[in-house]
């Protein structure tokens, strides 16, 4: 197997170097990487689970740098064994090249062989799932070393001016939405509303609430909120509630003469649910 690709990273090279070397950034960015851990300045030992169609192992293996060239290249090389899996045996080489102050193009070559059960599954198993963990591992590996991003100073100074312009174009309204909040909690507003509550709990309709408005559907209805007394809390108007629209009693007589309807002196309700019951039995045993 072999496999040959590319990707930039938005760091300085040396950044990239360093965390090329660094087990911990190495074991973050592995897919299926239980840990890492160098063993000499040049050498590393890692576990590494992996996973081939239906078959799953867990590798054990050691890795090895070579041609060290720093910041600019070296070579990989090392094995693990999966058990009864089978094993993997291979290289590839790292370069990396400077874009600029804060990007590094790394590019690699990697070639590997399998054995055991793994060569059964096939070349082309191998070769995608190998690709996806390729991938996979540049996209952590980059993410890792991307840096966040930082609010620009023009847009953080803005943000606060546009609130205080938004304040004061909107001082009338809010005013008067205060204004409207503190006459729905002041004391005379509680008071009014326990009486209304008390004669209404005693059966006598209450002015301006629901009770007498259902007492009399035909009548006014400038009504406020329940209970409040003022403006509306929108916009310093007082709120008109319309009175209901009376039910059309002629809109429902078809209906009632549907089911008034009795053949041969039966409900119209037990012919539909005799055809409902032919039915039913028809697409059960036809």
């Amino acid at each position: 197997m072999e496999m040959t690709g590319e990707r930039r990273i938005p760091a300085p090279r040396q950044q990239v170097w360093e965390a090329l070397n660094d087990p911990e950034a190495l074991r973050a960015s592995i897919p299926g990487c239980e840990s890492v851990e160098r063993t000499a300045d040049d050498q590393f030992q890692a576990r590494v689970g992996v996973k081939l169609g239906p078959m799953s192992a867990k590798f054990g293996g050691k890795v090895k740098l070579e041609n060290i060239n720093p910041p600019a290249s070296y070579t990989i090389s090392g094995e693990g064994n999966g058990g009864a899996m089978g094993f993997a045996k291979g290289g590839a080489d790292v370069a990396l090249e400077e874009l600029g102050p804060a990007e590094t193009l790394l590019k690699y070559n990697v070639k590997a062989q399998v054995g055991g059960k793994m060569a059964q599954l096939g070349a082309r198993l191998i070769d995608s799932t190998a690709k996806q963990m390729a991938d996979q591992f540049f996209d952590r590996f980059a993410a890792r070393l991307t840096p966040e991003p930082a609010a620009e100073p023009a847009l953080a100074a803005a943000q606060p001016a546009a609130a205080m312009a938004a304040g004061a174009g909107a001082a009338p309204e809010a005013a008067s939405n205060a204004a409207a909040a503190a006459a729905t909690t002041s004391p005379g507003n509680r008071a009014a509303t326990d009486r209304r509550v008390g004669a209404a709990a005693h059966g006598a309709p209450a002015a301006n609430t629901d009770t007498e408005y259902l007492r009399d559907l035909d009548a006014a209805g400038p009504l406020t909120q329940h209970g409040a007394e003022g403006p509306s809390a929108g916009g310093g108007k007082p709120v008109y509630r319309p009175n209901p629209r009376p039910v059309d009693t002629d809109a429902i007589k078809p209906l009632r003469l549907l089911l008034e309807i009795e053949p041969f002196g039966l409900p119209l309700q037990f012919w539909i649910g005799c055809v409902l019951m032919l039915i039913i039995l028809a697409l059960m045993f036809l």
